[in-house]
């Protein structure tokens, strides 16, 4: 496994936590799971992912200025989770700033899939992207972030 695919699979599960969460209604023990897992994988994910895919992108002209607005859309993504959480659970606005989460995180997932990756590939060696993976996917494990989330 890369880092790619490892990012991937990951981002599979933010998207499935988030289509969760659109769907459910008030404050029930099924929306406040899914909502504490999403934190949590968005949180351990943006910290993994900036240290061991975004740093190393950073120091390269080619994907300087992608890794830097990847970064951006974490800052971003925090600032929508700040709101949910100021937010009583029971309200529209809850919902309307789920919802405003979810496309963020949609298209923040999109344009690491379409764009960052294929930049990436062309930067990193293949020892590179092997190695990142492993300190990825330790943090992601050492941070109870994963799909473990998804079994409870």
């Amino acid at each position: 496994m890369n880092i790619f695919e490892a990012i991937r699979k990951d981002h599979d599960i933010q998207r499935g936590l988030c289509d969760t969460i659109v769907k459910t209604s008030g404050e029930t023990k099924d929306r406040k799971n899914a909502w504490e897992a999403l934190k949590k994988e968005l949180k351990v994910h943006a910290d993994a992912e900036e240290r061991y895919f975004y740093v190393p992108l950073i120091k390269e002209d080619m994907t300087q200025e992608h890794a830097r607005h990847g970064v951006a859309e974490h800052h971003e993504m925090d600032e929508l989770i700040a709101k949910i959480d100021d937010s009583d659970m029971d309200s529209s606005a809850w919902l309307t700033y789920a919802k405003q989460l979810r496309e963020k995180v949609y298209h923040h997932l999109k344009d690491e899939e379409h764009t960052f990756f294929q930049l990436a590939g062309k930067v990193l060696t293949e020892k590179q992207k092997t190695e990142l993976e492993n300190d990825y996917r330790k943090h992601m494990t050492d941070e109870g972030a994963g799909i473990g989330l998804l079994k409870s």
